[in-house]
């Protein structure tokens, strides 16, 4: 069983690390192309600039000495929540993990006393997909897209 650390907190290189993984796992999986990973590149900064610790919360997987899995709530307006970066290894996935996190966003979310969430995702990632419905995520809408360089359907899920 791979071993690995849980994080909450951001150090730099944090960010830099994610958006690697991102990259690196979305290309070698899905095919996607420099725009998905420029619009992960984008959307973090955007995260950083308006991050409270009081309202979000990042969970940072660590193994090997690098980072391995990644999630954030990220907090909106009308006090919304949005799921963002989950993402996980494939060395560190059927592990439990994935549901670690998410039942820990949860909670969190809950915690704070949110009055819904979204997340947005990609045809093609099954599992994760089962797993946010499992937390009460609803499909909400999905449309045809090509922005990652391959075509897919971009599909968001909300919780209420």
């Amino acid at each position: 069983m791979a071993s690995y650390t849980l994080r909450n907190q951001l150090l730099p290189g944090d960010l830099s690390q994610v958006a690697l993984l991102h990259a690196t796992i979305y290309y070698e999986e899905q095919g996607f192309g420099m725009g998905f990973e420029t619009y992960v590149m984008e959307s973090l900064v955007e995260f950083y600039r308006q991050y409270d610790p009081q309202q979000d919360k990042v969970w940072i997987v660590e193994g090997n000495g690098r980072i391995v899995g990644f999630l954030l709530l990220m907090h909106r307006p009308n006090f919304q929540a949005q799921l963002r970066y989950f993402i996980l290894d494939k060395a560190y996935r059927g592990l439990g993990i994935g549901k670690k996190l998410m039942q820990e966003w949860m909670d969190f979310y809950r915690e704070k006393g949110y009055k819904g969430a979204y997340l947005y995702t990609t045809s093609g990632l099954d599992s994760a997909a089962h797993l946010y419905e499992s937390m009460g995520f609803q499909k909400a809408s999905e449309k045809a897209s090509e922005d990652f360089g391959v075509p897919l359907y971009e599909i968001r899920y909300e919780l209420y």
